[in-house]
């Protein structure tokens, strides 16, 4: 093989230099103003584009590469998908998800055929755009924490249904080519293959893989399991590529199959870095493939196109979602999330172009308005923060008003139910608030009145009658919510005494500093009373494990107060670490035994006080 001079291998460098420098200016900046890295990525592609600076001139071989990063994502959801969580959620991917696409996809072709359009390219006009792009929803849920909560697991059900929907759209649009007919032996036997290749890796997954990365960890080598990680991930990809199907689909399946095995969380760690950069190079080259003179010239007609189809499809989101009777706010947000069309429309347009379907300009047009769809989403999504709070979400439920409880409890999640029990025991009058709406209708089948409220606005505490609560309970969950609540009733109620769940150490002592009267760590208690039940399984003695326990409160206690005055780690000589020491920093109270001596002896004496 010839060697690589220096100076070749330099220039091979400035692509890739060029491809990570503008997708981290990008993101940073567009995190920054709040739109998401989505929108970072398409823009910077965009700039760097053929049609931007000229520094790319063919997208489409960053798009190949970058597909990897779409197959990695849905190996990582597919590792989160237990086979028993899948099945739980069988009524929404094939019940909700195949009425999404078919509602919409029956308005959309409606849409395009009154336009003027023939059926055939009306047809693959709308299904193109009916389905949804994984990569972009899936980003946008994870940023904002919501993939595995009930309703992102609705929406990424629907995506799983548009990613399987592909498969059966390929072979509509064999059928409906010129001279289908003569080639119909030929497409049932693929069709045949793919369901073989399927097959197949649902075998070898079920039979092959654990044993294999049983087999891999034994021999300990970290670099061989991230291989072997990857060779799963590529390779269920390229199986189902060759039979004719989704290489998603393949990957998802293999995340699904290894989603109980004992590597999950290993296997999730090796793949993320690959995924996250590879995800960010297909976002960088869906925007290098926007042509803006294309843009320019059909200017009007493209800009007619994205916004009928936005909405249309929007529309028939919201109304199948509000038909299978979701919450308007979560009917909104899919709406607003699935509107645009994604990356499995450019490969039914390129399988429609090639079967003679449509023509170069109608697959380009359908093309530029997929592409403006998928950069319009975060806008559709950041905007939606600007939207009021919609009152039918809130039928039975009350807002806070006209509060008058001595007691105000903001947040009812686990920690303030279980508060609220020795303030209702001794009759104390309680007002409830909290912002989860199916919290609180849950909560009220258990005899608990909790009323809508958000504590970190100054409108809400005014209305609980926060000024004249004996105290008040922030118990909520997020520590930025829990910071901004603290700093609006210190600014406004200074006389409050107010008593806050802190999130961790750092918190407790910020909290502290703000003027807060009594925080406590959320896990604290619960952990000091584990830690005795271990003592006590150990074989140590009831009154050995109070003082014990006696000993650690204080110990954390005087570090406590040794950070508030020093900052963080000014009492760090007070923690006990399992690392020896040539001199202890206080003298042992007695003797020290090893574990099997202490056992040994535990039944021949009482244990002695440390």
């Amino acid at each position: 093989m010839r060697p690589v001079s220096t100076e070749h291998a330099g220039s091979d460098l400035a692509p890739l230099v060029v491809l990570l420098a503008a997708g981290v200016v990008a993101v940073a900046l567009f995190k920054r103003l709040g739109l998401g890295s989505v929108l970072g990525y398409l823009a910077a592609g965009l700039a760097i584009g053929p049609f931007g600076l000229g520094l790319f001139s063919d997208p489409g071989s960053i798009l190949h590469v970058a597909e990897l990063g779409i197959v990695m994502f849905l190996f990582v959801i597919g590792l989160e998908m237990q086979p028993s969580r899948l099945w739980s959620l069988r009524r929404q991917i094939f019940g909700l998800g195949a009425a999404q696409v078919a509602a919409c996809g029956l308005l959309l072709t409606g849409g395009l055929v009154l336009y003027g359009l023939g059926p055939a390219v009306a047809f693959v006009g709308a299904m193109g755009f009916v389905l949804s792009s994984t990569a972009i929803v899936a980003q946008i849920l994870e940023e904002r924490g919501e993939t595995l909560q009930p309703r992102g697991q609705r929406i990424v059900s629907i995506l799983l249904l548009e990613d399987l929907a592909i498969v059966p759209l390929l072979a509509v649009v064999a059928f409906l080519a010129p001279g289908a007919s003569e080639a119909s032996t030929s497409r049932w036997a693929g069709i045949g293959i793919g369901l073989g290749v399927l097959a197949g890796l649902i075998a070898a997954g079920r039979w092959l893989l654990n044993p294999m990365f049983r087999v891999l960890a034994a021999a300990n080598a970290r670099e061989v399991m991230t291989a072997a990680a990857l060779l799963v991930v590529l390779g269920s990809a390229w199986l189902m590529q060759l039979g004719g199907l989704s290489m998603a689909l393949g990957a998802f399946l293999a995340g699904v199959l290894l989603s109980e095995s004992s590597f999950r969380h290993q296997l999730e760690a090796d793949i993320e870095p690959f995924r996250s950069i590879l995800l960010g190079l297909f976002f960088l080259g869906v925007g290098m493939s926007l042509d803006l003179s294309l843009v320019l010239r059909d200017f009007t007609l493209i800009a007619v196109g994205v916004a009928f189809f936005m909405l249309v499809k929007a529309g028939g989101i919201y109304a199948v979602a509000r038909l299978t009777r979701a919450p308007r706010d979560e009917a909104i947000l899919r709406s607003a999330l699935l509107a645009q069309g994604g990356e499995f429309a450019f490969v039914l347009y390129s399988a429609a172009r090639a079967e003679h379907l449509i023509d170069a300009d109608v697959q380009a047009t359908l093309s530029a308005i997929v592409i403006l769809s998928m950069a319009l989403t975060p806008l559709a999504v950041a905007a939606l923060r600007f939207l009021p709070q919609p009152e039918s979400d809130f039928d039975g439920i009350e807002r806070a008003s006209d509060l008058h409880g001595n007691v105000l409890l903001i947040g009812f999640g686990r920690f303030g139910q279980v508060v609220s029990q020795g303030l209702l025991a001794r009759g104390a009058d309680v007002s409830i608030i909290d912002t989860d709406v199916e919290m609180i209708r849950a909560a009220a089948d258990f005899g608990f009145k909790v009323y809508y409220g958000d504590g970190t606005r100054l409108d809400v505490l005014h209305a609980c009658n926060a000024g004249e609560a004996q105290a008040i309970l922030v118990c909520v969950e997020k520590r930025e919510a829990t910071d901004k609540i603290v700093e609006v009733l210190k600014a406004e109620f200074p006389l409050a005494r107010v008593l806050v769940r802190s999130f961790d150490r750092q918190h407790a002592l910020s909290l502290v500093n703000h003027g807060v009267q009594f925080q406590i760590r959320e896990t604290f208690e619960s952990a000091l009373r584990f830690g005795e039940e271990a003592l006590l399984t150990l074989g140590a003695g009831p009154e050995e494990v109070a003082e014990i326990s006696l000993d650690v409160r204080r110990r954390d206690a005087e570090r406590f107060q040794l950070e508030l005055a020093g900052g963080s780690g000014a009492g760090k000589a007070l923690m006990r670490g399992n690392i020896a020491k040539p001199t202890p920093f206080t003298a042992p109270s007695r003797e020290s035994r090893s574990l099997s001596q202490e056992t040994a002896l535990v039944t021949a004496e009482e244990p002695q006080a440390g």
